[in-house]
């Protein structure tokens, strides 16, 4: 791939700083050439350390939009503002990579989808947990048919006591929900993708907020403020899906167990199943007896990972500008993304009403 797609970054915060700069930094195919953030010297930072030679600064990123040399945006902003920037980001010509999750709401969501089919631009959402050596395995396991018809899932994401206290975590007017729409949407997001299983029928959600009011707090990251601390600190979704299949949802910072972790899913299938709890594991049955095989991902040998270092936030990187480059769907379609945040939004309205929210496909 001999083009060169020289990149716009508007928000400098962590996300960016901890997974889009330093792995758009290794990709020989990409520049980035603009910076912006409200806070002028976090920008001015970011494009010292990752700039191309005469990378411009912004506070304003409709400012930088204007600046045609562009081709793609990399929104890593809090929630509340994704769905304008990336819709003013697509109507500008540029393809856009938006941090997860697509937007704080539906109907913002369905802006960003709109405006991608109407500008024929590329959107992506960063949904980096697909990249993983043991989803991309375990994604070819479902595609060849291993698992035989999927129908039930469980995705996970739990924390025992790791409150993000920082930025703007806590706040619901800016990301609209807690550990739901930040780590829940992760694992919803895997669980979907690998089951390829885009519509659903009903969800019935909780959410709660039993342990954000407790001051000094044991917390990965220190003491919250219970003050700041408005949204909730776990919710748990069932969903069910046209087919018949079932997907249980279960998301915490906060939450009285032992047994916990991250972007994680629980698959069973006609033929066999499926689980990230020690490594991946891949069980069934043969011969009338019951099995189960766990996958050596540090060997060499397969299309996606030949013994390199390449993390997942690289291969993120790389994959999405391949897409771009050579004018093919990104790996995460935001109708994809799209389906995430209706189903988020659904467990919040049952939470919230009581009742189960039905769609109407």
């Amino acid at each position: 791939m001999s083009k060169t797609l020289r990149i716009g970054i508007i928000g400098c915060g962590g996300i960016a700083n901890g997974k889009h700069m330093p792995s758009l930094k290794k990709q020989a195919q990409a520049e980035m050439v603009a910076f912006c953030d409200i806070v002028v010297e976090r920008a001015e930072k970011a494009a010292a350390e990752y700039g191309a030679e005469g990378a411009k600064v912004y506070s304003d990123y409709r400012e930088l939009l204007k600046d045609e040399r562009i081709d793609v945006i990399h929104v890593c902003t809090p929630n509340d503002s994704h769905s304008e920037i990336t819709v003013a980001s697509l109507e500008a010509g540029k393809h856009v990579m938006c941090e997860k999750p697509m937007a704080k709401t539906v109907a913002e969501a369905k802006l960003m989808l709109e405006a991608a089919e109407r500008t024929g631009k590329k959107l992506t959402i960063g949904y980096n947990n697909r990249f993983r050596n043991d989803s991309m395995y375990l994604k070819g396991i479902c595609e060849n048919g291993e698992l035989g018809d999927i129908y039930y899932g469980k995705a996970l994401a739990l924390r025992r006591r790791a409150v993000p206290t920082w930025g703007v975590f806590l706040d619901e007017e800016k990301q609209g929900g807690g550990p739901l729409i930040d780590i829940g949407t992760h694992a919803l997001d895997l669980t979907l993708w690998l089951m390829d299983n885009y519509k659903p029928k009903s969800v019935l959600g909780s959410t709660f907020h039993k342990l954000g009011q407790r001051e000094n707090a044991a917390n990965a990251f220190g003491p919250w403020d219970p003050n700041k601390f408005t949204v909730e600190d776990s919710a748990f979704g069932f969903i069910t899906m046209e087919n018949g299949a079932t997907i249980q949802l279960e998301s915490s910072w906060a939450l009285n167990v032992v047994e916990f972790g991250e972007a994680k899913t629980i698959l069973a299938g006609t033929e066999g199943g499926a689980d990230m709890q020690d490594g991946l594991r891949i069980n069934g049955e043969k011969m009338s007896r019951l099995y189960e095989t766990k996958i050596d991902l540090n060997a060499g040998g397969v299309a996606f990972y030949s013994g390199t270092s390449e993390s997942d936030a690289d291969r993120e990187a790389r994959m999405w500008l391949e897409a771009i480059i050579e004018d093919k769907d990104p790996v995460v379609k935001p109708e994809q993304a799209f389906v995430v945040t209706q189903i988020l939004e659904a467990i919040y309205e049952s939470a919230k009403t009581g009742k189960a929210v039905y769609f109407d496909n």
